[in-house]
């Protein structure tokens, strides 16, 4: 897929010819007959504008009659970032060929790969790290492109920014690391490429939760198979079932206080403690979510 968007060769239209209707219509016959007399914070926001709507021929006439690249908005939000967090492959291709800095980072610290890596917008990140941006650049709170690949579940540019050379241990302000969202996603594939990279299974992150804590109590967006199937395969790699987090919780706690009563029923089966307790004094039945984690726990 990679190789036919970059082999694509783009034709734009000369100044003036527009398609007719919808948004590039409107905007190309506005250059056309407007420009000279629109300000200069219209022109800004009207080049913004058409690199999100994927106007190529209208960002190429406006580029060719003088307006700048960097150009931003009160974010510091460039032509190229809107492009790549719309997912406007055409306008991005244009924009580098022109010269736009793909490192060039708005208000909150994001360049245009982290931008479209956080929109999920896997073929704009995947021609951005192919014109050289740094995959290890971090975005809002310190998070990676990795990171925002792993919150997003997606392996195709997971895949792709390892292949790059992205770090894969990297933390964000947060303490927590690629292999955190994962887990949290229950994204088997991304687990078992990170894991493939050295990271330890028993590693500890932010408030000493480990990646099998995380993946018991994994989010209410992954599937219920997904998330036992991920404990599964960490307790294969030698996760540590009884290890806890800093309140004193254990992988067997977060599953019955998450209501997760499969997993909590795997975990025993792996020889969980459901006897210990956390700092506060509680079991996991005592943190037991929902009627079936407790029938789980009670039966052992």
């Amino acid at each position: 897929m990679r190789a036919v968007l970059l082999a694509t060769t783009l034709l734009f239209a000369a100044p003036g010819a527009y398609a007719a209707g919808g948004t590039c219509g409107a905007l190309g016959q506005r250059w056309t007959t407007a420009h000279a007399t629109l300000t200069g914070i219209e022109v800004h926001a009207m080049l913004l504008q058409a690199s999100d709507a994927g106007c190529a021929d209208v960002v190429g006439a406006m580029l060719d009659g003088g307006v700048k690249l960097d150009a931003a908005d009160r974010m510091g939000n460039t032509a190229l970032i809107h492009a790549a967090r719309s997912g406007q492959v055409a306008v991005v291709t244009l924009l580098l060929a022109r010269g736009a800095d793909a490192g060039h980072r708005n208000a909150d610290g994001s360049d245009a790969l982290f931008s479209a890596a956080e929109r999920n917008q896997t073929a704009t990140a995947l021609l951005l790290l192919d014109h050289g941006a740094d995959p290890d650049a971090p975005g809002r709170s310190g998070a990676t492109p990795l990171a925002a690949a792993a919150f997003n579940a997606n392996d195709a540019l997971a895949a792709a920014l390892l292949a790059h050379h992205a770090n894969p241990t990297l933390a964000d302000r947060t303490g927590k690391s690629p292999i955190v969202y994962a887990a949290a996603r229950a994204a088997i594939p991304i687990v078992q490429r990170l894991l493939a990279t050295g990271i330890d299974v028993n590693a500890r992150y932010a408030n000493d939760l480990t990646v099998l804590m995380w993946a018991a109590g994994y989010a209410d967006d992954a599937s219920d198979a997904d998330g036992l199937a991920l404990v599964r395969l960490l307790l294969d790699r030698g996760a540590h079932i009884d290890d806890a987090d800093n309140r004193g919780r254990t992988a067997l706690m977060i599953a019955a206080e998450r209501g997760h009563a499969d997993v909590a029923k795997l975990l025993l089966a792996k020889g969980a403690d459901a006897a210990h307790r956390d700092r506060q004094g509680k079991t996991a039945a005592d943190l037991a979510a929902n009627q079936a984690v407790r029938m789980v726990l009670t039966r052992g």
